[in-house]
């Protein structure tokens, strides 16, 4: 019996082609959301971006300032949470689990591309890689000294802030019985922002002052908290723009992949006015 055109078009793997289109959005997202993480653990603090300096009445400058890899880092959140919308908790968490190990991924590469010999000029006494008329390292072990620095504070601060944002996620669409989609879109995205602004500062100073990969000084509290807080208010205004690229993607996405985001809320209701119903 000959195969009709629509069924040659799919791939054996492929149920249907709205299979198909679910899988593909659900990779764009993924795509998106890994990728972006990979860049941000190789720019990291590789540079600092200044976005104003305030003079204070006793003469200290206080400066707001936001590291590079901070840029691109609250799309994460977004593809989160459209697939926390449309794909559910378990997809969501692994997503976030996958990009754990990608860090562990990108981390071994530079190490790996470290210690392998390679055609950079070192002192022949002893071995060490030879510095510049700047003093700096050849390129690719300034960038993955930088980035040992701040990967464990990276890798603890990602786990938990994207774990939470998931986990808040779902509460709030759950507690909200799927209405109100800017309360866990901003909700979610707001409060584990806050977690993954604080932990990844305060541990990249600490660890990567303790293995003498950053140079800081004790005595620079104030400053930390402005860095602290300039992070997260470049994050709180990005998430706040962000609830209009998702109320609309969330429109055209529920038309586009034949989904409706509320139907387990819908389910619930349903069950409940059946128990009561039987209660009766």
């Amino acid at each position: 019996m000959p195969t009709s055109p629509a069924k040659q078009a799919l791939h054996p793997i492929e149920a249907s082609h709205l299979h198909a289109r679910r899988e593909r959005v659900f990779l764009i997202f993924a795509g998106l959301f890994l990728g972006t993480l990979t860049m941000l653990n190789i720019l990291g603090i590789s540079r600092f971006i200044k976005l104003a300096s305030l003079e204070t009445v006793d003469g200290l400058e206080l400066t707001f300032a936001v590291a590079v890899g901070v840029l691109p880092y609250p799309i994460t959140f977004l593809c989160t949470d459209f697939i926390s919308e449309f794909y559910g908790r378990r997809r969501a968490n692994f997503v976030v689990l996958v990009g754990l190990l990608l860090n562990g991924w990108v981390v071994l590469i530079l190490w790996l591309g470290g210690v392998l010999p390679g055609f950079e000029p070192t002192d022949p006494q002893t071995g060490e890689l030879l510095r510049d008329a700047a003093d700096r390292l050849p390129v690719f072990f300034e960038i993955r000294a930088l980035t040992f620095g701040a990967v464990a504070a990276s890798m603890i601060a990602y786990l938990g802030a994207q774990l939470c944002d998931v986990y808040l996620f779902h509460f709030l669409k759950k507690l909200t019985r799927g209405k109100m989609l800017w309360v866990r879109n901003n909700g979610s995205t707001l409060i584990s922002q806050a977690v993954d602004t604080i932990a990844v500062i305060l541990i990249t100073y600490w660890v990567g002052g303790l293995a003498g990969v950053i140079d800081v000084d004790r005595s620079v509290g104030p400053q930390l908290l402005l860095l602290i807080a300039t992070g997260y208010a470049f994050k709180f205004v990005v998430a706040l723009l962000d609830t209009i690229p998702f109320y609309f993607g969330v429109k055209f996405l529920s038309r586009y992949l034949q989904i409706d985001p509320t139907i387990e809320h819908h389910a619930d209701r349903e069950a409940l006015a059946h128990d009561r119903g039987n209660d009766k």
